[in-house]
């Protein structure tokens, strides 16, 4: 009982810290304090600040009543599948309450921006560096190699054991009294489905980095120059960062694979195979937070030059859902710079976007069909 209150206990603290980090400079660019684009020189004006502490201190008391719920929870029951489902409900609760918060927030900034007249009396401008497409930043095809040398490995250990696997094989599933293993007959699919899942992970990864690379850049007009070289610089980061992500990803499914074949069902070895790979991920997560930032803001700038004057162009009318949401039937990019977080977000409004969207869940639907006959 004790081990499942203080499982819930942690993983709802760690759900809790991203989540009311949310709108700081850590993870939130000081231009657009909720997802509202304002000039540079409103970043922390009263009303920002305001909304800010009122998210940051209702958010703190949502989680502690949703802690003490874990902890009751946790003490109530011995089950450790009943314990995780607490921990996700716990964190679904704590998600619901984030986003109301700042769709709140998001709103009463986008007020007083409006009543101020915070744009009124400023020179908008918007600042494209050709450079990105006549010299595009490479891609890192060293840091891809780690990735696709797992997934051959993967490939070439299934095939040597595939002739000497069982006529059954036991799959893991979830079910309420916990991990119970079901048993499919032994055929390629079920034995490299996780060489299978390497291969969409990998896949998926490579294209989004190949996508980034060419994603329009959200740069800084006040000091272009600055802006494009940091831009660059980050560019790379994140490109390598994704790269090691899908690596690790894959390592964790080399894994899963070999216990699948071997029929291993140690719980210890399921978390060492597991929690190895996740745990280094989550510490690449946190040095782009940390090191990095959201459009490479925390890297050193390389190119000092004078401020221009100009301030971003006010395009809020583009961004819905408390600015997260991009829908800009005018604009040729399928990806853009993210406004909450790091990383990119797609045009919704992008009509190749949306072929290749229907592309995708046509061929992820005939896939899983497939799978489905074939076990």
């Amino acid at each position: 009982m004790l081990y499942n209150a203080l499982l819930n206990l942690g993983i709802l603290a760690a759900v809790s810290a991203a989540l009311v980090l949310a709108p700081s400079p850590l993870l939130n660019p000081p231009s657009v304090p909720f997802g509202v684009r304002v000039p540079p020189d409103k970043a922390d004006a009263p009303e920002v600040a305001v909304q800010r502490r009122r998210y940051r201190n209702l958010f703190l008391g949502a989680s502690a009543g949703v802690a003490v719920f874990a902890l009751a929870a946790g003490a109530a029951f011995d089950s450790l599948a009943a314990g995780a489902v607490c921990a996700v409900g716990g964190s679904v609760l704590l998600t619901v309450a984030s986003a109301v918060l700042w769709v709140r927030a998001h709103r009463a900034v986008a007020r007083a921006k409006e009543q101020g007249g915070w744009y009124e009396q400023t020179r908008q401008g918007a600042f494209t560096d050709t450079s990105l497409r006549t010299d595009p930043v490479r891609f890192p095809w060293a840091w891809a190699i780690p990735a696709f040398v797992i997934v051959a490995v993967t490939a070439v250990v299934g095939a040597v054991v595939y002739p000497d696997l069982p006529d059954h094989m036991a799959l893991p599933q979830k079910s309420p009294s916990g991990t119970v293993y079901r048993e499919y007959a032994t055929t390629v699919w079920t034995a490299f489905a996780l060489v299978l899942t390497q291969i969409a992970v990998t896949a998926t990864m490579a294209g989004s980095v190949a996508g980034l690379l060419r994603a329009r850049a959200d740069l800084d007009v006040s000091r272009p120059r600055t802006s494009a070289t940091r831009y660059r610089r980050y560019l790379a980061a994140m490109s390598r960062s994704v790269l090691g992500m899908a690596a690790l990803i894959d390592l964790m499914l080399f894994g899963l694979a070999g216990m699948m074949w071997a029929d291993n069902r140690s719980q210890a070895v399921i978390g060492l195979v597991v929690g190895v790979p996740l745990l280094a991920v989550l510490g690449m997560v946190a040095h782009l937070v940390l090191r990095v930032g959201p459009g490479g803001s925390r890297l050193p700038d390389t190119v000092a030059e004078p401020d221009s004057g100009l301030v971003p162009r006010d395009d809020d009318r583009f961004w819905h859902g408390g600015g997260l949401i991009y829908v800009n039937t005018d604009d040729p990019a399928i990806m853009v710079a993210r406004r909450v977080g790091l990383g990119w977000t797609v045009n919704l409004g992008n009509l190749r976007f949306l072929v290749l969207l229907a592309v995708f869940v046509a061929l992820a639907a005939g896939a899983g069909v497939v799978a489905a006959v074939a076990m």
